[in-house]
């Protein structure tokens, strides 16, 4: 590509989640609608083996497929028609929040734990806990709520948060916040129709209650 990346394409579902095991790829653009094995499973099985970006391509624009998506692991969408240069911008934004984001070796880092009231997480292992209890939580789950802890009592937008933890700017799709706040209340509230950890600060925003 002219931006400088390199890409390997699969002709369909089956190969190409075999590329995804056998290599080693910085990024997984997914399309939805591959012959075969279609993208959302490809999604769930690449997520549950494999730490990698993955941005979900579709013609669809129901709100629904981007929560399926997101809900089998995808960290961003394009929709069909797009531009090369933005396909290429989220590419390099979501490249560039992985590295920042991902986590070093534990000799270089002293704040690998973070806990608050019954909230732990080690952020070289990448693992979260409730109450001494270890929950599963998808990449940008866990970026999010390790912001949110880190800045408690303070409220985001939610195109703040999402330039934070996708890095791009207010043009992205701030409903994706929407969804992973909604994903991260069912898995650390008590009653997530009744959230006490992350509120809702109607007309502004959330916040990260201490």
């Amino acid at each position: 590509m002219h931006s400088g990346h390199e890409a390997t394409i699969a002709v369909d579902g089956e190969y190409g989640l075999a590329e995804a095991r056998s290599r080693s790829y910085d990024l997984i653009l997914l399309d939805v609608q591959l012959p075969g094995v279609d993208g959302f499973k490809i999604c769930e099985s690449i997520r549950n083996e494999i730490d990698i970006p993955i941005i979900m391509v579709t013609s669809r624009t129901e709100d629904i497929d981007k929560i399926r998506g997101f809900g089998f692991g995808a960290d961003d969408y394009v929709t069909k028609p797009f531009s090369l240069l933005e396909l290429v911008a989220r590419i390099d934004a979501n490249l560039a929040q992985y590295k920042r984001l991902k986590p070093v070796a534990s000799a270089e880092r002293s704040d690998s734990e973070l806990a608050i009231g019954k909230l732990r997480l080690n952020h070289n292992a990448r693992r979260a806990y409730v109450g001494g209890r270890e929950i599963e939580l998808r990449l940008k789950e866990f970026d999010l709520l390790s912001f949110l802890m880190t800045n408690p009592e303070t409220v985001f937008t939610s195109e703040q948060l999402y330039e934070r933890i996708w890095g791009m700017g207010a043009s992205g799709d701030a409903r994706t916040v929407v969804v992973h706040i909604n994903r991260l209340r069912d898995k650390i509230e008590d009653d997530p129709s009744k959230p006490v950890i992350i509120e809702t600060v109607w007309g502004a925003g959330y916040r990260f209650k201490v």
